[in-house]
């Protein structure tokens, strides 16, 4: 234990009873420089939204900010943890801070080294550098990054990047001792499950939480209580807050939502119409996250929401060939129709203008 840094006890008990996490877009002018202003901005709006975590420089934030071009990895994560600060200070409130560490282990190892200088309290794990690798190289990899900071393991959808990781690949990486989290992301509900054995069968389920990354299924996943056959006997457990690309817009309802899922998960009768909201959420999904297209346009259809909003400028992103698909403004128009119960872009209006300061 004593080569792997162990986060404060608030930061494990904040993951273990499951907050909101969204996943921190990145704010770029039409020139695609970052806008401070309007990044800024994001990350007031979240904390205003009642969130209990960001997560930067993940897929959301573009992986490209790491692209020497651009030079934005360091930029960002500064500006997201000197807003968040300023935000608990004012508020009283303590916000955890995730940090993106991609490609292989030199550069993660970098990676974290300089988040947790920042004050970042954990590191979100992308293991998409490593394709190829066995299972007791990424298992190696892990180990060395978590002598850097605690580990949210991450199991990211191979449409998007990432890669199968098996059963026996997650049994191995929950015994890290300071893996804190994990974000389930494969929208695949097999998958999800591989993950949750894993942790029910290594003994960690009162130690590792686990979060939803499942954007086509977020409302089921926090619904769904657990129980696995072990070894030691059942083990129950729920997946018990999410770390969500989804959640980077309209942010506001989804903290409420998770309220309501975490209120009503171990009741014997779940509410009909908390299903039909699952639906309703992931048809919204399917548009912003442009499902029809292999998710193509995914980060512009959250930036369009939050162009809507007055958030930011435009959809830009740094590849200029990341945007909306055919179709997909049309889409996006059809779900804020449909759901608008499922907005908050009242709360957004009567702030946001504070937020741009």
């Amino acid at each position: 234990m004593a080569n792997f840094p162990q986060a404060p006890a608030w930061v494990r008990d904040a993951l273990r009873e499951g907050v909101a996490i969204p996943a921190h877009p990145l704010a770029l002018t039409a020139g695609r420089q970052l806008d401070e202003r309007r990044q800024r901005a994001l990350t007031r709006y979240y904390h205003a939204a009642g969130v209990g975590g960001i997560a930067v420089a993940v897929h959301t934030t573009q992986f490209e900010i790491r692209d020497p071009r651009h030079g934005l990895f360091e930029p960002v994560l500064r500006l997201a943890a000197e807003t968040s600060a300023t935000c608990d200070a004012a508020s009283g409130r303590q916000t955890v801070l995730i940090a993106g560490l991609c490609g292989k282990t030199d550069q993660a190892l970098g990676e974290a080294r300089f988040a947790r200088e920042c004050g970042y309290d954990a590191g979100l794990l992308s293991l998409s550098a490593l394709k190829e690798a066995p299972t007791g190289q990424l298992i190696a990899h892990g180990r060395a990054v978590a002598q850097e900071m605690p580990l949210v393991g991450f199991y990211l959808q191979p449409t998007v990047g990432g890669r199968v990781l098996p059963y026996q690949f997650w049994r191995r990486f929950v015994e890290i001792p300071n893996v804190l989290a994990i974000k389930i992301a494969p929208f695949n509900r097999y998958q999800t499950l591989d993950v949750v054995r894993a942790v029910a069968d290594a003994g960690r389920a009162n130690d590792v939480a686990l979060y939803t990354g499942n954007d086509d299924n977020i409302v089921i996943d926090l619904l769904t209580s657990y129980c696995v056959p072990t070894a030691a006997g059942e083990v129950c457990l729920s997946i018990v807050g999410g770390l969500l690309g989804h959640w980077a817009c309209w942010t506001k309802q989804a903290v409420e939502l998770l309220a309501t899922c975490k209120q009503v998960r171990d009741k014997e009768d779940i509410p009909a119409d908390l299903l039909t909201l699952a639906a309703q959420i992931t048809d919204c999904n399917a548009a912003i996250f442009d499902a029809a297209n292999g998710f193509a346009g995914c980060i512009p259809g959250i930036h369009e929401v939050l162009r809507r909003q007055g958030l930011m400028e435009s959809t830009v992103c740094l590849d200029p060939h990341a945007t909306l698909s055919p179709g997909q403004w049309d889409e996006i128009d059809r779900v804020y129709r449909a759901y608008p119960h499922l907005t908050d872009d009242a709360f957004v209006a009567q702030h946001v203008s504070d937020w741009m300061a």
